[in-house]
């Protein structure tokens, strides 16, 4: 089984090794770098679909037929001439010239970097949607730098397209890339676990999905997902539409879309500028609209917008020019609302500031409260994104809301729930995420869906148990707090083992002994690793459970969500702040005197300052000695 968490590192970490040993930048080498991913996923694809053909292909003169360009299209695969196969460029010889090969045009091909070019515009022949799409200057790398490239993304677990292993790495590339190159036009990649709290909200199912600021694709992926693992097949189901006035980012959604098997129509440059153009002529007609727009934009040109429609709550306030308008917030909540069909669903992500802004703005939101067909809004912490520290919401709508929702609106506050990655970004792990998820569910009345994520956790600690002898419960029938501690235990008890074992590898000098040890340290390691996950599960679990109960019964919890009607919104002037709404949460009384401990804190300090003022006396009175 391949651990796909390891097999992302270490290619990144090789990839990245080159790039630093080279004089490219981040950006330089960006792009080609995804297109030599792209490269390995259509030619994983071209084999099994090259497979499956050629096993019902039939005989002539006792020999198959050979495979064509038609029988990939039929099977909505990209056919890959030898020049294309990854194979072939990377068994090329270091003297490529020598080759004597010639390009598409006829154009002699004189090095490795011309070798791989002429590939990428083979690929584009054979496909519409990739069309002028895919990175043609190979040539700005070293040959032996690319060759080890090449070698690199040869690593034979990338063969396995079935598990979707290549749209994992290009997604984990795109990640990495994101921390290091940002467009002067906005960030082209939305963190993964925004856009699954969006798809998640917004349970697609079939119909027209919209993107109007699509940057880097991760809203059809992750869509593409969801309604894959329901079981339908997503391009057949969905058809995805992007706008992208940056070229660059349409061509890495475009690349991301096809790693992940999905079709779309992308438009990109100034017909695709959302604030003066509806580029696919969608306004009123989709079922799904979901975006991370860029924030706070200014100088949008009143006229131009206005134009274009899609405003039907009126204009945002204007800039002391009356040319101009002060901010472009609620031109992008104008627009999601609008592109909505009557039974349409949007989830975006907006600036926090934009849920009680003042002014046209809090005119606009009032309208759309009275509409009744906000859902849900929730406030997300700092640190959730490559390039700003600064919190956001996210918002959604629904047309079409269940009769007893429509007076409602579900307020989360999620500033406090979140997983730390390191010092300077957090994201909601995938149980959190399903949490999450799980009080929109309630608040929806969906029961049964809770009842299976309480289902799925249970089944998640069957497996754990069963692998661990001495992972034991304390009692017949154990709740998640009684899991967290055997949890706990055992997860010790490894890491006690672990260090034991990595001293003892450190002591010997025998050189059997010490590979014998290297084996058990790595098997510990990894166990340890699954252990402390397991841990973390079960707190998730006990985070759930203590405030919703085994069986799903909503209630408001203080600082975390409520639900309000559109009355009470409307006393609280039409905020759509959760924090207004649900409180700060409870906390423990410490049994400490608040009044007893702040007169220590008071003598601890009025000590701290004598002391202080001694130390400056001494160096003072050392400073006159030395003039």
């Amino acid at each position: 089984m391949i651990n796909i968490r390891k097999l992302e590192a270490e290619l990144w970490e090789s990839a990245d090794m080159l790039r630093s040993g080279s004089k490219l930048t981040s950006n330089q080498y960006c792009m080609p770098v995804l297109g030599l991913i792209f490269l390995r996923y259509a030619f994983s694809r071209f084999k099994l679909v090259e497979q499956e053909i050629l096993a019902n292909r039939p005989m002539r003169n006792g020999r198959k037929l050979p495979v064509e360009a038609s029988d990939f299209k039929a099977k909505s695969a990209i056919f890959l001439p030898k020049e294309v196969q990854y194979d072939y460029l990377v068994n090329l010889p270091a003297n490529v010239a020598s080759l004597q090969l010639t390009g598409l045009n006829g154009n002699t091909l004189g090095s490795l970097g011309e070798v791989v070019n002429n590939a990428m515009e083979l690929i584009e022949q054979q496909s519409e949607q990739l069309h002028g799409v895919l990175p043609k200057n190979y040539t700005i790398f070293a040959p032996e730098l690319l060759s080890e490239l090449l070698r690199i993304f040869n690593n034979s677990a990338l063969s396995e397209v079935g598990g979707d292993i290549i749209g994992r790495i290009y997604e984990y590339f795109l990640n990495k890339f994101a921390k290091n190159v940002a467009s002067d036009d906005g960030v082209f990649f939305t963190p993964k676990s925004l856009v699954k709290m969006i798809v998640n909200v917004l349970e697609p199912k079939e119909g027209i999905l919209l993107d109007p600021a699509c940057g880097s694709g991760g809203m059809f992926v992750q869509t593409g997902d969801f309604v894959e693992q329901s079981g339908m097949e997503a391009n057949s189901k969905m058809t995805f539409y992007g706008q992208e006035k940056v070229e660059y980012n349409a061509q890495l959604c475009l690349m991301n879309m096809a790693v992940h098997g999905l079709t779309g129509v992308i438009k990109s440059g100034d017909e695709a500028n959302s604030f003066y153009h509806d580029a696919h002529n969608l306004d009123g007609c989709c079922d799904y609209v979901m975006a991370n727009p860029p924030f706070n934009v200014d100088k949008v040109n009143v006229e131009n917008a206005m134009n274009a429609g899609r405003l039907p709550f009126g204009i945002p306030g204007v800039d002391k020019s009356g040319k101009s308008f002060s901010n472009a917030n609620y031109l992008w909540i104008s627009y999601f609302y609008s592109y909505l069909n009557e039974n349409g669903r949007a989830g975006f992500v907006m600036a926090s500031s934009a849920t009680d802004s003042s002014r046209k703005e809090k005119d606009i939101r009032q309208k759309i409260v009275e509409t009744g067909h906000v859902d849900v809004m929730v406030s997300v912490g700092n640190n959730f994104f490559y390039t700003l520290s600064l919190p956001c919401s996210l918002w959604f709508f629904n047309k079409g809301k269940a009769e007893d929702l429509k007076d409602k609106v579900l307020f989360i506050d999620a500033r406090n729930y979140y997983t730390v990655v390191d010092r300077t970004l957090n994201e909601w792990s995938e149980w959190q995420l399903r949490n999450l998820g799980a009080i929109v569910w309630l608040y929806r009345g969906e029961t049964d869906n809770y009842k299976r994520l309480i289902q799925d956790y249970w089944r998640y600690f069957s497996q754990i148990a069963g692998k661990y002898d001495n992972m034991v419960w304390h009692t017949e029938n154990p709740t998640f707090e009684d899991i967290f501690q055997a949890a706990k235990s055992t997860e010790t008890t490894f890491a006690n083992s672990l260090k034991q074992h990595q001293e003892a590898l450190k002591a010997t000098k025998k050189r059997k002994e010490k590979a014998e040890l290297k084996a058990v340290v790595a098997e510990l390691e990894a166990q340890v690793t699954e252990l402390r996950e397991s841990v973390t599960v079960a707190e998730e679990a006990v985070w759930l459970t203590s405030k919703f109960g085994y069986d799903g019964v909503y209630q408001d919890i203080p600082g975390l969500c409520r639900i309000a009607t559109i009355a009470q919104i409307a006393e609280k002037d039409y905020s759509l702040t959760p924090g207004v709404y649900v409180g700060v949460a409870e906390t423990e009384d410490d049994g400490v005197d608040f009044t007893q401990r702040m007169n220590e804190i008071h003598a601890e300090l009025a000590k701290l300052q004598t002391e202080a003022n001694q130390l400056m006396a001494k160096i003072q009175q050392n400073w006159e000695a030395l003039k």
